[in-house]
């Protein structure tokens, strides 16, 4: 099988979501993923519910085809251990504060050392300057700092937690594969290794697209539901008479035309303006009326035919069975240890000669320790020392 991206080898130091999701889809594409982990201090993703063989299933998925090798970083013996695995491993990706891997001997300056071409990741949710550098964060502190979470919500209303970690996945993950590919590309074409500086609360606020772009040529601030695309307009969602949702985004007239049509709505509501928000809330007294009158079915079947841009909210349980997501090959297996498999989300790349590959579960806590440093040229008596003095653990010792 082919895979696009079976020369790149990644140590990964990340843990709980953005750094794993994002070295999950580099391993997706066929990058070895060599992830270091504390024997002390396990990662907490590994603990959630539900549990499958060895770990959550959340772990299962995030850590799916990649090795694990359990370290105690305080340890010298550990830090030359990671030293040696630079000359083979060219990509670091890390999440820890500022300042840590500089602590433990491990930082970009030390690393490059062993490996002048290196290319070393640094994701954190304020980045590595600036006043906030060292802030604790997560998801939600990413979204409300960088504007996000205000112009999101409904007026008088508080914000509302999101269903996914958008900072975490779109702000984090995203960016830091971008980034590091983008740096793979310059390495091949100059030689040239370097350090990336990932922050979830810039790529955030690198999102404010339109309210961005237009507050700084000086349009007024974009306020909740005051825009085209967040409640302003009938752009929303719609309660049924069963007390379900559907989602309209009809922005284009040949889908509004269709829109009004399935509802048997007046045409002439095709002429109210967008810019017109008194105009616009009117129009959605009108819809949520029409909406109000059927159940969810009955406009699942209105709709079934007619590209409107109108889509059901779907509960989870039924987007697993939607016909589309089946047709698209989105739930895979992927093997484990034992012989069995588990079904996961796939990798939603698909390209017309390369593949995907899913080659098995996140790995138990040290399952490859012993495998990796014998590749190392370390012996057997040497390696149970290290676990002995603590430096090292596998799966057989945790």
């Amino acid at each position: 099988m082919s895979t696009p991206l079976s020369s790149l080898k990644i140590l990964d130091f990340s843990t709980l979501l953005p750094g794993p999701y994002a070295s999950m889809m580099l391993a997706d594409l066929g990058a070895e993923i060599l992830r270091i982990e504390s024997p002390t201090r396990p990662d907490i993703v590994r603990t959630l519910w539900p549990q499958v063989k060895g770990g959550s299933a959340t772990h299962a998925t995030l850590n799916r085809s990649k090795k694990s090798l359990a370290l105690n970083l305080k340890y010298p013996q550990a830090v030359k251990i990671v030293q040696q695995l630079v000359g083979k491993y060219d990509i670091v990706l890390e999440q820890f504060r500022p300042g840590v891997m500089k602590r433990l001997g491990l930082d970009y300056g030390e690393l490059r050392k062993h490996n002048p071409s290196l290319i070393f990741c640094s994701l954190t949710g304020y980045g590595q300057t600036g006043p906030y550098r060292n802030r604790a964060g997560h998801d939600l502190n990413y979204l409300a700092i960088s504007g996000v979470s205000n112009c999101s919500r409904r007026k008088n209303e508080p914000p509302v937690p999101m269903g996914i970690q958008i900072a975490d996945i779109a702000g984090g993950s995203y960016h830091t594969v971008m980034g590091i590919l983008a740096a793979v590309i310059h390495r091949q074409q100059t030689g040239e290794g370097q350090a990336l500086d990932i922050s979830m609360s810039d790529a955030m606020l690198s999102m404010n697209v339109f309210g961005g772009a237009n507050w700084l040529a000086g349009a007024p601030e974009a306020l909740p539901e005051s825009t085209w695309l967040n409640g302003g307009t009938f752009y929303d969602y719609y309660q049924t008479k069963d007390e379900r949702w559907i989602s309209v985004s009809s922005l284009e007239p040949q889908f509004f035309a269709a829109l009004l049509n399935a509802m048997k709505l007046p045409e002439t509501l095709i002429q109210t303006s967008f810019d017109d928000l008194e105009a616009q809330t009117h129009l959605k007294s009108i819809l949520r009326k029409r909406f109000l009158e059927r159940p969810w079915s009955e406009w699942e079947t209105a709709f079934a035919d007619i590209d409107a841009c109108v889509e059901l909210v779907l509960e989870f349980s039924e987007v697993m069975e939607h016909q589309h997501f089946k047709a698209r090959r989105m739930i895979t297996d992927v093997p484990s240890s034992d012989g069995e498999s588990h079904k996961q989300i796939a990798s939603p790349f698909k390209f017309s000669i390369c593949n995907a590959e899913y080659r098995h579960v996140g790995a138990e806590l040290g399952e490859q320790t012993e495998t990796v440093l014998k590749d190392l040229g370390y012996t057997k008596k040497q390696i149970e020392k290290f676990k002995n003095d603590g430096v090292c653990a596998d799966n057989k010792t945790n």
